[in-house]
């Protein structure tokens, strides 16, 4: 239902009968582990959901989770402090499938610069941080735009995961927004949108990226996501490079 794909559409595009596919849903037939895998891949279901259908179907779990700080997790986490690193003078941070801040390199302290103690406490959450009244929001010059944009962002993840931690965090951070509207699309000036940020070095311009691992096969490589964020005109590209300096 979330997908909005119709029995025969999923049964087209997975090579599965229509008649079996709805023996399934009814209880009729019994999936195979590797139909359960094969629909959930068709789907495009997070690998945490698949393990949740496969225990439903009668199976144990096929991804396993590790936590970042466990021996195998190792090379990620290696890799994870490189592209950190590489990025500055600019900002980066990890973040998990809750948008709780996993890692960030040195020059992201500019992007959290007079946020309340209080919201900046483990776990920091970026979207609670960014929308919060003491947290980044009275530092956005382009509020309502940036805004609309989480918003739709963090709403498509809840559509993607059905998760009921993130539809509760979507539910608070909309509220922080004032109106509790649901946010509506605004036409951007650039061709990407600018985050616009007041500073004590003049206004600061910046855009993102948001990059994955495209081939993990544990839930926790798979929930998480880099974002590195890149100067959008010379004057924040100048101010990032000479603070970055100052601090090292």
């Amino acid at each position: 239902m979330r997908r909005r794909l119709s029995q025969l559409q999923l049964a087209n595009e997975a090579g599965v009968s229509a008649r079996h596919l709805s023996f399934l849903e009814t209880g009729r037939s019994r999936p195979s582990r590797e139909l359960v895998l094969h629909l959930a891949e068709h789907l495009g279901v997070p690998l945490r959901e698949r393990n949740t259908l496969l225990v439903a179907a009668g199976f144990a779990p096929s991804f396993r989770e590790t936590k970042l700080e466990e021996p195998p997790m190792t090379p990620v986490r290696h890799a994870l402090d490189a592209l950190l690193r590489s990025h500055e003078p600019y900002p980066a941070i990890v973040v998990d499938r809750t948008w709780n801040l996993v890692a960030a390199n040195r020059a992201s302290a500019i992007l959290i610069d007079g946020a309340d103690p209080e919201l900046l406490k483990p776990p920091v959450n970026v979207m609670r941080l960014s929308f919060h009244p003491k947290g980044v929001r009275p530092r956005v010059i382009n509020y309502e735009q940036y805004r609309a944009h989480l918003l739709t962002q963090l709403a498509r993840d809840v559509h993607v995961t059905g998760d009921h931690g993130l539809a509760a965090l979507y539910e608070e951070v909309r509220g922080y927004a004032g109106d509790g509207h649901d946010p509506v699309g605004t036409e951007t000036v650039d061709v990407v949108m600018p985050l616009r940020l007041r500073s004590p070095y003049g206004d600061l311009a910046l855009f993102s990226t948001i990059a994955v691992f495209g081939t993990a096969v544990d839930v926790t490589l798979d929930e998480l996501a880099i974002e590195s964020f890149f100067p959008a005109d010379d004057h924040t590209a100048a101010v990032l490079r000479e603070q970055f300096t100052r601090s090292s």
